[in-house]
């Protein structure tokens, strides 16, 4: 698991990462889990070959089931880039993101659930221990510096986020960046409340035993337990990414939109040929 769970893991880096950055994780996703996994589960002997196994079980439901989701997705997004983006082809590209890593939680908490379920309370405080760590690291990217400085930060990343889809982006394509950078609301202590708060959660649940019968719907639900003032962030957020994403749409190049369909075709090319390997 990762921040919540093993699988998000996997399902974020295949849909979020670069086409060799993707090829290269899964094509060594076994050992790529196994170690995520190993820094969280503390497990030696009988329980090491078994999370072997619960891994590989992970890997073979998303290459079945995931894989061809991710084909069409691919292939929609290219059609939809190809004629000009709407606020409802946003609204689509998020929701099947979600969907899918909502499908990945409940399958990766039904693969792990057995496992945790027979935890030592050493290993338990192993896993604690782990998302203290993961917390300093979130607070030292995440919430340094004044709103100033993380309005910079954010950005810096949205740049480099779309000029590896894009290509580079004018001057005014990069204003445009930054007023969303501006007018966006900074949701940095709320997330990390939120982490800090689902951890909680699923340490109580793994205390109890209560992973086999609670994880699954807990995995997929999350969000709806959020916070109302972060729900309304969040939202915001959405809004103000969604116009900024559909002014830059409209002043796309020829070429910054052919790359973003390549992109996508490359995409679901890969995503076919590792759902068949």
């Amino acid at each position: 698991m990762r921040q919540r769970l093993t699988a998000l893991v996997l399902v974020t880096a295949v849909l979020l990462g670069g086409c060799s950055a993707m090829r290269l994780i899964y094509s060594n996703a076994d050992v790529f889990l196994r170690w995520q996994t190993g820094r969280y589960l503390d497990v030696h002997d009988e329980q090491s070959e078994e999370l072997d196994a619960r891994v590989a079980a992970f890997l073979a439901w998303h290459r079945a089931v995931a894989l061809p989701q991710y084909v069409g997705i691919a292939r929609d997004a290219d059609s939809r880039i190809g004629r000009g983006l709407s606020r409802a082809d946003l609204v689509w590209g998020y929701d099947s993101f979600q969907t899918q890593m909502r499908a990945a939680a409940r399958a990766g908490a039904e693969n792990a659930a057995p496992l945790l379920d027979r935890l030592s309370p050493e290993q338990i405080e192993h896993l604690r221990k782990r998302f203290a760590e993961d917390n300093r690291k979130f607070a030292k990217e995440q919430l340094q510096g004044d709103d100033r400085e993380r309005r910079k930060r954010r950005v810096k990343r949205n740049v480099e986020r779309l000029e590896d889809w894009l290509g580079s982006l004018s001057d005014a394509q990069l204003e445009r960046v930054r007023q969303y950078s501006d007018r966006a609301p900074l949701v940095g202590e709320m997330r990390d409340r939120e982490r800090r708060r689902l951890q909680t959660e699923f340490i109580a649940i793994v205390r109890a035993r209560e992973a086999a019968r609670r994880l699954p719907d807990w995995a997929a639900t999350w969000e709806r337990r959020r916070e109302p003032v972060f729900a309304e962030a969040h939202r915001a957020n959405l809004d103000a990414l969604y116009d900024m994403l559909l002014d830059l749409d409209r002043s796309l190049s020829a070429e910054q939109r052919e790359a973003a369909r390549l992109r996508m075709r490359e995409f679901a090319t890969d995503f076919d040929r590792l759902a068949k390997r």
